[in-house]
C-alpha cells in the first residue's frame, strides 16, 4: 500500500490522457454474507473527477457495492468479497492490503450525518490528528470547512458541538470531515435522504463543486438527483433469489434518455421498482 500513499498524498491537475483512464476499475465483483449470494459478477469503472451514481431498487445491492470500494464490509463478520477493484494500479481486496489505508484514500459520508460529539474545530481534525498530522492544523480545518461550504456559516463558533448543527449543516461537516484526510475519493451513500429539500439542493452543489479535485461515487434513490448531479449512472436490479445484479452503466444522460437494456427503461419511467 506505500506505492499508493506515495502516488495520491496531494491532489494534482491530471493530464489529458489520465483524466480518459478510469481512477477505479471494478471486475468481477460478488459479495456474500454468510450463504446469501448479495452482489453477482458486477463489474463497471469510476471515471476520474467525475460523479458517479449508484441506482435501483431496495436492496438491489447499490449500497453493499459502494461498500466493498472502501472496504467498509471487512467490518461485517459473516461478508465475503470476491473479485477486482484495482485503485492507483493495485487490487484494493487483494490479501496484504491495509482496508484502514484503502479508507484514508477513499473517504465515505453516511445516511445520516454522524458528526463526533466534539466541537465544530475537532470533527474535522481528528481525523487528520489520527494519521500523525500536527503541524497548520487551523488551516486545515479552514480549508476543509470552505471546501464544504461551511465555513462562513461556522467561523465564529468553532468549538461549539457539531451537533448543535442542522441536519444539512451537519452532513456538510461529514465531508469536511472527509476532506481532512486528503481523499482521491469519496464515498455517499444516499447522503440526502435524511435532509429537506433547501439542504439537497446545498449538497448537490457542493458535489458538483467537489467533483473538480475528487471523484465522487454516490449511491441514490432519487433518480432526479441522479439526473442532476451525476455524469455516470450505474443502475442495479434483482436478479434470481434477490441477488443484486448490474443492468447498465452508462452516461447519465443517455442512460436516462436512451437506455440499453428494457428493465432500465422500465425502472425509470416507474413501471417497476
Amino acid at each position: 500500500m506505500t506505492d499508493l500513499l506515495e502516488q495520491t498524498d496531494a491532489q494534482t491537475m491530471p493530464d489529458a490522457a489520465s483524466e480518459q483512464a478510469p481512477l477505479i476499475d471494478i471486475s468481477g465483483l460478488n459479495v456474500y454474507y454468510g450463504n446469501f449470494h448479495a452482489v453477482g459478477d458486477v463489474s463497471f469503472d469510476i471515471p476520474k473527477n467525475q460523479i458517479t451514481a449508484l441506482i435501483g431498487p431496495s436492496g438491489c445491492g447499490k449500497s453493499t457495492v459502494l461498500r466493498c470500494i472502501n472496504r467498509m464490509n471487512d467490518l461485517i463478520p459473516t461478508a465475503r468479497v470476491e473479485g477486482e477493484i484495482i485503485f492507483h494500479e493495485q487490487n484494493i481486496l487483494a490479501p496484504g492490503i491495509d482496508p484502514v489505508m484503502v479508507r484514508r484514500r477513499i473517504g465515505m459520508v453516511f445516511q445520516k450525518p454522524n458528526p463526533f460529539p466534539k466541537s465544530i474545530y475537532d470533527n474535522v481534525a481528528w481525523g487528520a490528528k489520527v494519521n500523525g498530522i500536527r503541524k497548520g492544523m487551523d488551516d486545515l480545518v479552514e480549508w476543509c470547512l470552505r471546501s464544504a461550504a461551511l465555513w462562513d456559516e461556522v467561523k465564529d463558533k468553532l468549538d461549539q458541538s457539531g451537533l448543535a448543527l442542522s441536519g444539512g449543516q451537519q452532513q456538510r461537516l461529514c465531508i469536511a470531515r472527509a476532506l481532512a484526510n486528503n481523499p482521491d475519493v469519496i464515498l455517499m451513500d444516499e447522503p440526502c435522504s435524511a435532509l429537506d429539500p433547501i439542504s439537497t439542493l446545498r449538497i448537490e452543489d457542493l458535489m458538483r463543486e467537489l467533483a473538480r479535485n475528487y471523484t465522487i461515487a454516490i449511491v441514490t434513490h432519487n433518480m432526479q438527483q441522479a439526473a442532476r448531479v451525476s455524469d455516470q449512472t450505474v443502475f442495479f436490479s434483482l436478479g434470481e433469489n434477490r441477488m443484486g445484479t448490474l443492468v447498465e452503466a452508462s452516461p447519465t444522460r443517455e442512460l436516462f434518455t436512451n437506455p440499453r437494456d428494457s428493465r432500465t427503461e422500465d425502472y425509470i419511467t416507474g413501471r417497476f421498482g
